[in-house]
């Protein structure tokens, strides 16, 4: 089932139309009075000095056409129902709207009812009086044979270089000529894995799991093509069979990469990325996108559109527009690759020995490796069970490399435990831990004695990590432990990270780690696993 964001069927469009007005800067546009039936957005602050541009068509491509109104593209937009055109009095009335002396150009998509109503208002504003020229565009190639090909999202450089040559004064028949020659060089091409459901109406995918569709069209039309589901490169190189024998080698172009409506932007990049590296993309110069220019509702596809250009279509492309929606050319080029900033490898100390340094290293390894089983099922009734296997392939890690310390030289050995423990613990605790061990190194080496650097590893840790006394953590014994050995020495400390750790039996609700998402029922009388690792590390340094 396909779920939609809507009030009633019947007046989703308009509603939609007022959303863009209301979230576009104040005074660039407005909709004529005609609301529900006559669904015309124009530019506020047009004066009919100039040839007006209007296209238009059904909704459901957003943010085409409304979204394309404003200074340097459309002059209007005609918005019909859901992939409905608009009808001949809507067309009328929006070129009555906007056409002065100079006259106006009509943009259209080459589908029947849009020619048709497009044509017939055409035809009655020119018998009241009106300059009207219209331009038909069929870019999609997806079927050859085709005598009327379809409009698709090609029709945007159609909306681009008509508004700027009416936007610098053109006369009606630059304006149009421009329009149409543009209108004759575009080759487009769409591909979607999935069709697109309408709001309120019932839905049934018609491509299986496993399928794609190539040459569909914008209205959820079937494609001229069932695909298989492939790897990106892939499908680049499928759509460059049918759209490279309409490109003229050596010419450069212009590309529009369209979402369809539901591609997610990380994968509508990787898109344009393979086929600017596909030959294919070997003759664009300019891109556009990627971006939902055209889309067809929520359809999970995209399509290409390639422009031959001249400097006048690249000046055209390339002039600022007021609409938000349109995404400003670039140019096409390589990656840009910058070397990375070499990291500052200070030469570690050598190994060195401190009798009393590698005893205390010595038993809180022995410790914590002799919790592993403990603290796992002390974990299981709060996490995933692995506390304490993750805290003995720590310890293990620490003294594998006792031999390689400094251990005459604390700051240095606090760091080099503190890189041991990021690496070989893993998961959040081991990067808390080295969180911990580095900011103390940092603190000894500026000058503090060891209680109180440890303490600054304290602070650095529960900054980052975010747990404070009362969460249901380490930081539940290692707070009071650690002030305790600041004010009392280790002893006193011991006794403090016991009771830290004995008061977290009654913590039913944790405020950080995955405890957080148990039921206070299962921690109930049960104790944090790292809160007791560190309690039992404090008394066998205490003992010993």
């Amino acid at each position: 089932m396909t779920k939609h964001f809507f009030n009633r069927r019947e007046s989703i469009v308009t509603e939609a139309l007022d959303g863009l007005l209301r979230t576009t800067p104040p005074g660039r546009l407005a909709r004529l009075d005609t609301y529900p039936d006559i669904k015309v957005v124009l530019r506020a602050d047009w004066d009919k000095s100039k040839v007006a541009v209007v296209s238009g068509g059904g909704a459901g491509h957003e943010p085409s056409h409304a979204g394309f109104v404003g200074r340097g593209m459309l002059t209007a937009a005609v918005s019909g129902e859901i992939f409905a055109s608009p009808s001949v009095e809507a067309v009328l009335t929006a070129i009555r709207a906007v056409t002065g002396a100079p006259g106006c150009l009509l943009v259209v998509k080459n589908y029947t009812g849009d020619r048709l109503n497009f044509g017939l208002a055409a035809e009655r504003a020119r018998a009241e009086g009106f300059k009207v020229e219209v331009v038909i565009v069929a870019d999609d190639i997806a079927l050859p044979d085709l005598p009327q090909p379809r409009g698709i999202a090609g029709t945007l450089f159609v909306h681009k270089i008509a508004g700027h040559h009416a936007e610098a004064g053109d006369d009606l028949a630059g304006v149009a000529a421009a329009a149409k020659a543009a209108a004759h060089d575009i080759a487009s091409l769409g591909v979607s894995f999935s069709s697109c459901s309408i709001p309120g109406q019932p839905f049934a995918e018609r491509l299986g799991e496993a399928e794609g569709e190539l040459g569909l069209g914008i209205h959820g039309e079937p494609g001229v093509e069932r695909i298989a589901v492939e790897p990106v490169d892939a499908l680049v190189a499928r759509m460059a069979g049918h759209l490279a024998p309409k490109l003229d080698t050596g010419a450069a172009y212009a590309l529009l990469v369209n979402n369809l409506g539901a591609v997610p932007p990380l994968e509508m990049s990787l898109i344009a990325d393979s086929v600017l590296r596909a030959p294919l993309g070997a003759g664009v110069k300019l891109v556009i996108g990627p971006q939902a220019l055209m889309t067809a509702l929520n359809m999970n596809g995209f399509s290409l559109s390639f422009l031959k250009l001249d400097a006048a279509r690249e000046a055209a492309l390339a002039s600022p527009v007021e609409p938000l929606a349109w995404r400003p050319v670039v140019a096409s080029g390589p990656v840009a690759v910058v070397p990375a900033p070499a990291a500052a490898h200070e030469q570690a100390p050598p190994a060195s020995g401190n009798a009393a340094a590698e005893a205390a290293i010595r038993t809180v390894c022995a410790t914590l490796i002799g919790l592993e089983a403990e603290l796992n099922r002390l974990d299981a009734k709060a996490g995933d069970g692995d506390t304490g296997s993750t805290v003995a392939t720590g310890a293990r890690a620490v003294e594998g490399k006792l031999a390689s310390l400094p251990l005459a030289d604390t700051a240095a050995t606090l760091s080099a435990i503190g890189e041991t423990l990021a690496t070989a613990m893993g998961g959040s605790s081991g990067v808390l831990l080295s969180i911990f061990f580095t900011a103390s190194a940092k603190a000894v080496a500026e000058g503090r004695d060891i209680p109180a650097a440890l303490l600054a590893g304290l602070d650095r840790m529960t900054f980052y990590g975010g747990a404070t006394p009362g969460a249901r953590t380490m930081v539940d014994a290692l707070d009071p432990g650690l002030k305790a050995l600041a004010a009392e020495g280790l002893a006193k400390a011991a006794e403090a990270a016991g009771a830290g750790a004995e008061a977290t039996k009654a913590m039913t609700h944790a405020r950080a780690g995955r405890a957080a998402y148990v039921a206070a029922r299962d921690l109930e009388g049960s104790p944090d696993p790292g809160a007791v690792a560190v309690a039992a590390v404090f008394a066998a340094l205490a003992r010993g």
